[in-house]
C-alpha cells in the first residue's frame, strides 16, 4: 500500500524573483541547517545553488562558503 506522507516535501525551481513548483508539497529542506521551510515562508534560494535557505543567516553562511 502507497503511503503518503502528512508533510510532503516540496521540489522548486528557483528564479530571480520567485520560484516554480515542480512538484507539490507543503515545505522544502533549508541547504545549510536540513530544517523544514514552509513555502509561505520561505524568502531567501540560491538560483545558482538551486537551494534554499531557512533564514538570511543560513544564506548568508553559505555563500560565503562557510556552510
Amino acid at each position: 500500500m502507497l503511503m503518503n506522507s502528512p508533510d510532503p516535501l516540496a521540489k522548486l525551481s528557483y528564479g530571480p524573483n520567485g520560484f516554480r513548483v515542480l512538484r507539490p508539497g507543503q515545505h522544502v529542506l533549508c541547504a545549510v541547517t536540513g530544517e523544514p521551510v514552509p513555502l509561505d515562508e520561505l524568502r531567501y534560494w540560491s538560483v545558482t545553488r538551486q537551494e534554499a535557505y531557512a533564514s538570511a543567516e543560513a544564506a548568508t553562511r553559505r555563500l560565503s562558503g562557510e556552510g
